[in-house]
């Protein structure tokens, strides 16, 4: 089978996209994994499908790069908004459904080969406070841990270590770990599915933006937060634990475009 893709980044986290509405493909694991593959296939953090829905602009199933369909990607969903408008199926503003729900995308302005776009994500809440951190569902579970210096934190032995914890079972989580600089946030993501750091992860980054307000170390939204791979905006509303109105902002960008036998 010879598959059309495109590749896109946000702040570095980057994904292989699919325009599923004709081909009708079903990825096994293993082809999931290949074109994931930074030595022998396209090399992506994860791979999305844009497929049809009768309801709103589109579909979105996400993949990480292990090969298994994953929880909602923050970044995911802006580069497949970038997408879909490429596409023609999205102006300015565009709703598509994921796995978690509905979710609206505006585009507020060109960049170079992409766009800036923000992403309302759904109401969450503090799921579980701990001595060592906090766990909160923003699409996809995040274990918050405020460190003093992020950019000497261990984070693939910590990550990894954190990310089979038995709090945080069956599924696991994915860490953050966040130092506050200044009112803005420095934040390192170790993904599960990716089983490594990613230079952004925009699940991960919410989630951090939305404890460190609980914690009192920023006020609520707009917070600006700082990755490996560039820098994002959360703002949002909270009344105690809860939180609404999240928007998730950042830039995504077009990297190319090809076709490749599978």
């Amino acid at each position: 089978m010879l598959l059309h893709f495109s590749k896109y980044h946000g702040t570095g986290n980057d994904f292989i996209l699919i325009d599923n509405r004709l081909q009708q493909w079903a990825p096994a694991f293993e082809e999931v994994a290949f074109l994931c593959d930074r030595h022998s296939g396209v090399g992506a953090d994860g791979l999305m499908l844009l497929s049809e829905d009768e309801n709103v602009a589109f579909r979105m199933t996400y993949y990480n790069c292990d090969g298994r369909e994953s929880t909602l990607c923050g970044n995911g969903g802006r580069c497949i908004s970038a997408f879909a408008r490429k596409l023609g199926l999205a102006g300015d503003f565009v709703r598509f459904h994921a796995v978690d729900g509905e979710h609206i995308a505006e585009i507020l302005g060109e960049e170079k080969n992409g766009a800036l776009i923000r992403l309302k994500m759904l109401d969450t809440h503090i799921d579980q406070q701990f001595q060592d951190g906090l766990l909160i569902n923003t699409g996809s579970p995040h274990f918050v841990q405020f460190v003093t210096d992020a950019s000497l934190t261990e984070v693939f032995t910590r990550g990894r270590s954190l990310r089979h914890d038995p709090r945080f079972s069956p599924g696991g989580a994915n860490i953050d770990f966040a130092e506050i600089q200044n009112g803005d946030i420095f934040v390192r993501t170790y993904e599960r599915g990716v089983e490594n750091e990613t230079l952004s992860c925009g699940t991960g980054v919410t989630a951090t933006a939305l404890a460190a307000s609980f914690m009192g170390y920023v006020a609520p939204g707009p917070v600006h937060i700082k990755t490996l791979g560039g820098k994002l905006t959360v703002s949002f509303s909270q009344s105690g634990q809860s939180f609404s109105e999240i928007w998730l902002e950042g830039t995504a960008t077009f990297v190319f475009k090809g076709k490749i036998e599978i």
